[in-house]
C-alpha cells in the first residue's frame, strides 16, 4: 500500500488533513459535528461489535494468535449469550470477507430454509398475515454452520477454542448492558405464553435488571457441545434429536432431515461502482441489493451539490430509497424462486430511468409493502494486521425471535419465516423447503481492488437505508465514519411517512413536510446501529454506533 501523503492545507472546516489511500486521494474530515458518546479507535488489529463484551472476545482469540475470521466467530458466538435479546444459537448469519492472502472477496450465505412439509395452503387458510412468534415462524437455524464454514475456510485456531469466551460467559456469568437490558423488559411481555421462553430468559418472570450479573447453564452446556463436535450435534446429533423432538411434540415442523441437509453457501458478492468506490452486498435472498439500487440512482442526481443535511439532500435520498423499496419487495426472494434475473435491477439504463422518477421538489407516493415490526440484529466486524477483514451479521429476526426455547438446552429459535408473503403469486410466498427474503445485510467497501471499511448497520428495514445514509456521508460528504455513525437518521415507514431521529433540524422537517413528506420523531430503537472499521495507512480505524452497547476495540 501507498505511504500516506500530507496534502499542504487542511480541509476547510475539518481538523484533519488529507491522506492518500491506495495511490488516489480520499478526503476525510475529522471533525464531529454530532452529539456522540463516542470517539474512534485506532490500532492495527481491530474488532467493532453491538457488545463490549463480544469485541474484548474477539480481541482476545487475536491475542491468542487468531486472524480476523478467527476473531469474528469468537464474537458472534459471544453475542449469542451477552446480547440475547437480538440474536442466539437458533439464528441465521451472513458474512462478507477480505482474503489479504487471495485479495479477493468472499460472501457467505448461512441462512436456513423452511421446513420441507410448509405449504402456501396451511399458512394461507390458518393466516391473514404472516405471524411473528410461535413454530409457523421458524426455519432452519444457519448461523451454526456459518460458524464452521467460515472456520474452515479461513480461521487459523481450532474451532472449539472460538467458544471458550462465550462459554466462560454463560457459565459464570456476564453483567447487563444498559440498552440490552432496556430491550429485554420492553420485549418480555411478547413471550409470556412461551413457557419454555420464561425459564431460560427471566428470572422469577423479569427481565433482568442493568448490571445484574446472569448465567445461562444450558447455553454453556450447548455451546461446548457444538464446539466439540463441530457443529455435528446440532444438526445430526443429540441437539438435533432435542430440536425435534420438541418441534414433534408442541406442534412444530422441523424433521431431522430439515437440519441434515442444512447447508452454509459460499457466494459472490454483489457490487456497484459508486464515485471511486466499489460497494458490496450479498446477493438475494437479502436486501442488500436496496443499497446498492439506491447509491446507483443516487449517482444520477449529483447529490454532493447539496449541503450536508439540507433538505434537498435528504428529499433525494428518502425518494431514492422509496425507489429501491419498491423493486425489493415486489421481486427479491429466494434466487430458486425469483422469476426475474436480480442482476436487471442493477441495469445501468434501467436505474438511469427510474432516477427520472424522482423530483427534487415533491415527495412521490410509491406503493411498497415491508413488514413494520422492528428487526433485532446483531453486527461485528473484525480486522487484524496481516489485513484480513470480516462483515459478519446474526439474528433472530425480532427480538429474541418465535419464542420457541428447545427445553435444556439454551436455544431459542428464530422467527425468520415471519418474512415470508402469503400473496399467492409472489415469488417471496410462503411453501417449504425455501429461504425466506433476510433483512440481516453484511457490507463491504474497496477501492481500486483493495480493502477500504467493513460495515453494517443493524435494524430490520433500517439496515439498508442505514447504510447508505453512511455511505454517502462518507463518500460524498467526506465525513469520518465516527460523524456518519453518529448523525440523526431518517427511516422511510411507509409510502409518503418518514421517521426523523431527534436531532435532525426542524426548519429541513418544516421544508420536507411541504414537499409532501408526513414526518413523525421517532425512538432511537429505530434508527439501528452501526459497526465499522476502516482501513488506514499501516492499521484501522474503528466505529461503535451509540445507539447500542457496542464498542470498537483494538490494539
Amino acid at each position: 500500500m501507498a505511504e500516506v501523503k500530507i496534502t499542504k492545507g487542511y480541509i476547510p472546516g475539518s481538523i484533519g488533513r488529507v491522506a492518500e489511500l491506495h495511490g488516489a486521494y480520499y478526503h476525510q474530515r475529522w471533525d464531529f459535528p454530532y452529539p456522540s458518546q463516542r470517539m474512534p479507535v485506532f490500532a492495527r488489529n481491530m474488532t467493532a461489535t453491538s457488545q463490549p463484551l463480544a469485541a474484548q472476545a474477539g480481541l482476545e482469540i487475536l491475542r491468542k494468535g487468531g486472524n480476523a475470521a478467527d476473531a469474528a466467530i469468537a464474537a458472534a458466538i459471544t453475542l449469542t449469550v451477552v446480547e440475547c435479546t437480538c440474536n442466539g444459537i437458533g439464528g441465521d448469519a451472513f458474512a462478507i470477507i477480505w482474503d489479504n492472502k487471495s485479495e479477493k472477496l468472499y460472501g457467505l450465505n448461512a441462512s436456513g430454509k423452511s421446513p420441507k412439509s410448509w405449504n402456501f395452503e396451511y399458512f394461507n387458510k390458518k393466516y391473514k398475515k404472516m405471524p411473528f412468534v410461535g413454530w409457523d415462524t421458524v426455519t432452519v437455524p444457519g448461523a451454526v454452520s456459518g460458524w464452521l464454514a467460515l472456520s474452515d475456510r479461513f480461521g487459523r485456531l481450532p474451532f472449539e477454542t472460538l467458544f471458550q469466551p462465550a462459554i466462560n460467559y454463560a457459565k459464570n456469568g456476564f453483567h447487563v448492558s444498559p440498552i440490552t437490558a432496556k430491550l429485554w423488559k420492553r420485549v418480555i411481555i411478547k413471550y409470556k405464553e412461551f413457557p419454555d421462553f420464561i425459564n431460560n430468559f427471566t428470572f422469577q418472570g423479569r427481565a433482568p435488571e442493568v448490571g445484574e450479573k446472569i448465567s445461562f447453564i444450558d447455553q454453556a452446556n450447548t455451546l461446548t457441545e457444538i464446539g466439540q463436535t463441530k457443529t455435528q450435534s446440532f444438526y445430526r446429533g443429540r441437539l438435533a434429536d432435542k430440536i425435534t423432538a420438541h418441534a414433534q411434540s408442541t406442534g412444530g415442523f422441523i424433521t431431522k432431515d430439515d437440519l441434515l441437509n442444512h447447508q452454509a453457501e459460499w457466494l459472490e458478492p454483489i457490487s456497484i461502482h459508486y464515485k471511486g468506490f466499489d460497494i458490496h452486498e450479498i446477493p438475494p435472498n437479502g436486501q442488500g441489493i436496496a443499497v446498492l439500487i439506491m447509491l446507483a440512482i443516487l449517482s444520477h442526481l449529483n447529490i454532493e451539490k447539496y449541503p450536508l443535511d439540507s433538505a434537498d439532500s435528504i428529499h433525494l435520498q428518502i425518494e431514492a430509497m422509496k425507489l429501491a423499496f419498491a423493486d425489493l419487495y415486489q421481486y427479491i426472494s429466494d434466487p430458486d424462486y425469483m422469476n426475474i434475473d436480480y442482476h436487471g435491477l442493477l441495469n445501468e439504463s434501467y436505474l438511469s430511468e427510474r432516477a427520472k422518477c424522482i423530483h427534487l421538489n415533491k415527495a412521490q407516493n410509491i406503493s411498497f409493502g415491508f413488514p413494520r415490526e422492528q428487526g433485532d440484529t446483531v453486527y461485528l466486524t473484525t480486522a487484524d494486521e496481516e489485513g484480513m477483514m470480516v462483515s459478519f451479521i446474526q439474528s433472530n429476526y425480532t427480538d429474541f425471535g418465535s419464542g420457541i426455547v428447545v427445553p435444556g438446552t439454551g436455544i431459542s429459535l428464530q422467527s425468520r419465516g415471519a418474512c415470508f408473503s402469503l400473496k399467492k403469486n409472489h415469488p417471496n410466498r410462503v411453501e417449504g423447503g425455501k429461504r425466506p427474503f433476510h433483512t440481516i445485510i453484511p457490507a463491504f467497501v474497496t477501492k481500486k481492488g483493495q480493502p477500504f471499511m467493513s460495515f453494517g448497520v443493524m435494524g430490520g428495514a433500517m439496515q439498508p437505508q442505514g447504510q447508505a445514509q453512511i455511505l454517502v456521508r462518507m463518500i460524498d460528504y467526506h465525513q469520518n465514519s465516527q460523524a456518519a455513525s453518529d448523525a440523526p437518521r431518517w427511516c422511510v415507514l411507509s409510502d409518503t411517512e418518514v421517521a426523523f431521529e431527534k436531532g435532525t433540524n426542524k426548519e429541513v422537517m418544516k421544508d420536507l413536510e411541504k414537499r409532501g413528506h408526513e414526518i413523525t420523531i421517532g425512538d432511537s430503537s429505530l434508527f439501528g446501529g452501526a459497526q465499522l472499521i476502516h482501513k488506514i495507512n499501516q492499521g484501522y480505524c474503528g466505529t461503535s454506533d451509540h445507539r447500542k452497547d457496542g464498542q470498537a476495540a483494538g490494539f
